[in-house]
């Protein structure tokens, strides 16, 4: 499997940014994903996960109403919707492939991980 995370870049807080994660190897529509987050002299942190169909989401609580994470698998890739951004929103952002199956925000428990791609909010 490899995930490669793409479409960061700098925006003013309050606006808007899609992140996509293209992925190839294992087919895509087998496992769950998810998008990490890691700031500056921070841990990663969970951000949101989705299942293997996209039926099922699970987000960061601080994170609920203002990001939307989705998936096409026809096109083997996943998004992040990320709208009112502030700048504590600033960090690296990772996609990666669930071992599990189920929604957790563990990051031990994502077996393969995107390059990530950083998201900068200036306020």
């Amino acid at each position: 499997v490899q995930l490669q995370a793409f479409g960061g870049g700098l925006v003013q807080a309050g606006g808007s940014l899609r992140l996509s994660c293209a992925a190839s190897g294992r087919t895509f529509s087998s496992y769950a994903m998810g998008w990490f987050r890691q700031a500056p002299g921070k841990q990663r942190e969970f951000v949101a996960a989705i299942s293997r169909s996209g039926s099922t989401t699970n987000y960061a609580d601080s994170l609920k109403g203002r990001f939307t994470i989705s998936r096409d698998n026809a096109r083997n890739t996943g998004y992040l919707q990320m709208d009112s951004l502030k700048p504590e929103d600033t960090a690296v952002y990772f996609c990666a492939k669930n071992s599990i199956g189920q929604l957790t925000p563990r990051a031990e428990l994502y077996d393969f991980w995107g390059q990530g791609t950083l998201v900068t909010v200036s306020s």
